[in-house]
C-alpha cells in the first residue's frame, strides 16, 4: 500500500463516539468550572438556561446559574462517563457568556466541533484604529463576516475585545490567521481570496498530495520609502552663535554712494532724472510691442514643379 494513501484521511470518515461501555466504572472525582458573565447577558441566560440544563444533563453534567454573583458554574456528576464532557461544558457557558447564541453554542457538545476565543483588544495601541480593523472583519453590512464563515465552515462572533469561533478544527486555525491578520492591517481579501482558491484545490484528488504555492496569489506590500517628495523642503538653517548682521540704514547708504554730501537741489534732480530714464524705458517697451502688429509674416518660398516632357 502506498505511504500517501495511508497517511490520508478516507471522506466521510468519522471517529466512532464515545460511549458507556468504553468507561463503564465512570471517574473518580468530581470537576467543576466556572465563567462569569455582563450583565446584559443576564435576561438571555435566564430564559436559556433550562435548554442548557437539557442539553447537559444528556452527559450527565450539572449546571448552575448565580445570578447573585454573575456566575455559571458546570459540574460532573457519578454518572458522568465522558471525561472530555466537563471541557465541552466549559467551553459552552464561556461561549454564552460571549453573546454567542444557545442555537450555535449546543453544537459544542459534538465530537467534531471545538471552539477558539481570540483576543484581539491588546493586539492595537489606539482605540480608533482598532475600531476600525474590528468594523473592518465584519465588512459593509457583515458580507466580509459571512464570506469567511462560508469558506470555514464555522460560526463567527465578533463581540467587544474577542472573537469567538465555532466550528471543525481545520476552519478554527484559518478564522485565527484572518483574524490576526486583519488586527495586523492585512485586510481579510486577500486571505478570503486565497481560501478559496484552496477550496477548488481540494476537489481535484490528483493535487491532494502536491504543493499548492504556484496556485496561490502572492500579494505584494507598498513600500512606504517610494513616497513622492514633497515640492517644497523644509531645510533648517545651520546654526551659528552669532548673531546675523546690523543692516544699513538709509544714512549709511547715501554716505556710500556719496549721495549724503549732496544739496537739496542737486538730490531732487537726481530723483527727477532718474524717474524720466524709466518713463522713457516704459515708453520705449510700449512702442515695441505695439509695431509687432504691424511686422508682416514669413512668406514661404514659391516651389516649381518641373512638367514632364
Amino acid at each position: 500500500v502506498d505511504e500517501s494513501e495511508l497517511l490520508t484521511v478516507p471522506d466521510g470518515w468519522k471517529e466512532p463516539a464515545f460511549t458507556r461501555e468504553d468507561n463503564p466504572k465512570g471517574l473518580l472525582e468530581e470537576s467543576s468550572f466556572a465563567t462569569l458573565f455582563p450583565k446584559y447577558r443576564e435576561a438571555y441566560l435566564k430564559e436559556c438556561w433550562p435548554l442548557v440544563q437539557k442539553a447537559l444533563d444528556e452527559h450527565y453534567v450539572n449546571a448552575t446559574l448565580d445570578l447573585i454573583e454573575g456566575s455559571m458554574t458546570v459540574t460532573t456528576t457519578k454518572k458522568t462517563f465522558d471525561p472530555y464532557a466537563i471541557i465541552r461544558a466549559r467551553d459552552l457557558i464561556k461561549l454564552l457568556a460571549r453573546s454567542v447564541p444557545f442555537e450555535q453554542v449546543f453544537r459544542i457538545l459534538q465530537d467534531d466541533v471545538a471552539c477558539d476565543i481570540i483576543k484581539i483588544g491588546s493586539l492595537v495601541r489606539k482605540r480608533d484604529t482598532f475600531i476600525k480593523r474590528r468594523g473592518r472583519l465584519l465588512g459593509p453590512k457583515g458580507s466580509t463576516l459571512k464570506a469567511l464563515e462560508l469558506l470555514t465552515n464555522c460560526y463567527i462572533m465578533v463581540q467587544g475585545n474577542t472573537v469567538s469561533a465555532l466550528g471543525p478544527f481545520s476552519g478554527l486555525k484559518e478564522v485565527r490567521k484572518v483574524v490576526l491578520d486583519t488586527m495586523k492591517n492585512i485586510h481579510p481579501i486577500y486571505n478570503i481570496k486565497t481560501l478559496m482558491i484552496k477550496r477548488e484545490l481540494a476537489k481535484d484528488p490528483e493535487l491532494r498530495s502536491q504543493s499548492w504555492e504556484r496556485f496561490l496569489p502572492k500579494f505584494k506590500r507598498k513600500n512606504l520609502k517610494k513616497r513622492k517628495e514633497p515640492k517644497k523642503k523644509n531645510t533648517k538653517k545651520e546654526y551659528t552663535p552669532f548673531p546675523p548682521p546690523q543692516p544699513e540704514s538709509q544714512i549709511d547708504k547715501e554716505l556710500a554712494s556719496g549721495e549724503y554730501f549732496l544739496k537739496e537741489r542737486q538730490k531732487k534732480r537726481k530723483r527727477m532724472e532718474e524717474i524720466k530714464a524709466k518713463q522713457a524705458d516704459a515708453t520705449k517697451k510700449r512702442q515695441e510691442e505695439r509695431n509687432k502688429a504691424f511686422i508682416p509674416p514669413k512668406e514661404k518660398p514659391i516651389v516649381k514643379t518641373k512638367k514632364g516632357n
